[in-house]
């Protein structure tokens, strides 16, 4: 019995451990994902005022980059 509570007693501090650890990470990941969410919605607001500003340049640019992909692709 006794090594059985061994094991339940080191994998209840292992899992302490690990949130612990994920805890810390979490912390010192925070601010860049922050950071990075609100440089995005910085470049998608500036993107959808282009699209607004000129519908028909961005439909034509679109379609000339899907072309160009679509020629790639086919060259494989």
């Amino acid at each position: 019995m006794s090594g059985t509570l061994t094991v339940r007693r080191e994998t209840m501090e292992t899992i302490a451990e690990v949130k612990d650890t994920v805890r810390k990470l979490e912390e010192a990941v925070k601010p860049s994902i922050e950071k990075a969410h609100a440089r995005i919605s910085g470049w998608n607001a500036r993107v959808v005022a282009l699209i607004e500003e000129h519908p028909g340049k961005c439909v034509l640019g679109a379609l000339a980059l899907g072309y160009l992909v679509g020629r790639l692709a086919r060259r494989r």
